[in-house]
């Protein structure tokens, strides 16, 4: 398996082009599901999640063509073409379904089309529970009958879906998505009340609309969804990474860089930003981006609450504990989303961090500095948070089981290095 290997102490300063969010990529792929007419997908990330996507969507049926040569040489934005107009195959199987919990957002536009879905239960990162029986139980409402055999879901509605008024009893991302997609094509009205506000749904509501749905309500808590007989092919441009651009505005404020973070958008991170501005830091909206500089005296600890969209996101919590390891004074970080994320908590205080686990909530004591070892990655996030750690330890820093992060940002090492952070991939045996 590869490794990083991270030589710490350098302020990272100049620019980074932000990538398309796969978290809105990965539904906008499924969503091509709906349609026998060709759904054009830009600035689509290059990474595992997304091939994995295509490869299950190339299972099922739907002819897909990559546009290599449409930005950058390919190097960033890729196109997808996809065309689901011979989709006949309705089994989505565990060999590529287990590789990612998103490929579970197939069913609801695969029983909506086709009247039938077999669905692998899903895998993904061991982050913690994220029951999909909020799914289940709300696709019955619209009339499925829904099993659970050998391992698979198995969804009918021979005479189509009906509209429903569906109350999810917690907010569900992955819910609200596979839910939109299903009430496109279902008969009447539906209304998802509880739904998710995250942007990546916005974005999804927002393509669906361009393929021909009528869907009132995106960004916010209650989506009206009337359904049509058929949608159409559209051109559709995937929403910025607002946990990249996170990401590296933490390594801005954590290394005293300067970063200009293009193509970030600062209604997306707001909550971030006002967290880090609260630490320090200094975050302003450019033209083009949003820049983020470290502080002027030493960072301070703040406390912080993961919360769904628009509060501070479970996706960045393990990136901020990183920033608070180096804070003055205590912090503490709440995690309300997900039970099992703060398996880095013990790789981070290898390096040399003081942080205490007390149910759902971190305490953190700032240190001088961090010390460079020999760590573990166990989780997308928690990679990353690794990651930036060594970017501000003293000494090197190794990063064993990468392969997590290939998952979520693309070209990680090359973008910053071009900042001035000494990193390397080790390839592996």
């Amino acid at each position: 398996m590869d490794s990083i290997r991270i030589r710490g102490g350098p302020p990272l300063m100049g620019a980074i082009e932000i990538s398309g969010a796969k978290n809105a990529a990965l539904p906008l792929l499924a969503a091509c599901l709906l349609t026998g007419e060709t759904l054009t997908l830009s600035n689509l990330p290059h990474l595992a999640d997304i091939a994995t996507m295509a490869h299950l969507l190339a299972e099922l049926g739907v002819d897909v063509s990559m546009n290599g040569d449409a930005c950058n040489g390919g190097y960033a934005g890729r196109v997808f073409g996809l065309t689901a107009a011979r989709a006949g195959e309705t089994t989505a199987p565990y060999e590529l379904v287990r590789r990612m919990r998103a490929s579970v957002l197939v069913l609801g536009p695969l029983l909506a089309r086709n009247g039938y879905a077999r669905v692998s239960l899903p895998g993904g990162c061991a982050i913690g529970t994220r029951p999909i029986d909020l799914h289940l139980k709300a696709l019955a409402q619209l009339g499925a009958d829904i099993e659970l055999e050998e391992g698979y879901i198995t969804a009918r509605a021979p005479n189509g879906l009906k509209g429903a008024h569906v109350l999810f009893p917690m907010v569900t991302v992955g819910g609200t998505e596979n839910l939109m997609m299903a009430a496109a094509l279902a008969e009447g009205e539906t209304v998802l009340a509880n739904a998710a506000r995250e942007p990546e749904v916005a974005d999804l509501a927002r393509c669906l609309i361009a393929m021909g749905a009528h869907i009132e309500g995106a960004g916010t808590d209650t989506l009206h969804i009337t359904g049509v007989k058929c949608l159409r092919g559209a051109d559709y441009t995937v929403v910025s990474d607002r946990i990249e651009a996170g990401t590296y505005a933490v390594a801005a404020a954590l290394t005293g860089g300067d970063l200009q973070l293009i193509g970030g958008r600062m209604d997306l991170i707001e909550a971030l930003a006002d967290t880090l501005v609260n630490a320090g830091a200094e975050v302003t909206e450019t033209a083009d981006g949003v820049r983020v500089s470290g502080a002027q005296g030493p960072l301070r600890g703040v406390d912080v609450m993961t919360e769904p969209f628009p509060g501070f996101p479970t996706d960045m919590q393990a990136q901020l504990m990183v920033l608070m390891a180096v804070a003055k004074g205590a912090s503490m970080i709440t995690e309300t989303i997900f039970e099992n994320r703060f398996m880095h908590v013990p790789e981070l205080c290898r390096m040399g961090a003081n942080i205490n686990v007390h149910g759902a909530s971190a305490i953190i004591r700032g240190v001088e500095e961090l010390s460079g070892a020999q760590v573990m990655a166990t989780d997308l996030r928690a990679s990353v948070s690794l990651v930036l750690a060594g970017l501000a330890a003293k000494g090197e820093t190794v990063i064993n089981r990468v392969y997590h992060l290939d998952r979520g940002y693309e070209r990680l090492e090359e973008k910053l290095s071009a900042c001035g952070a000494v990193i390397e991939r080790i390839k592996g045996k």
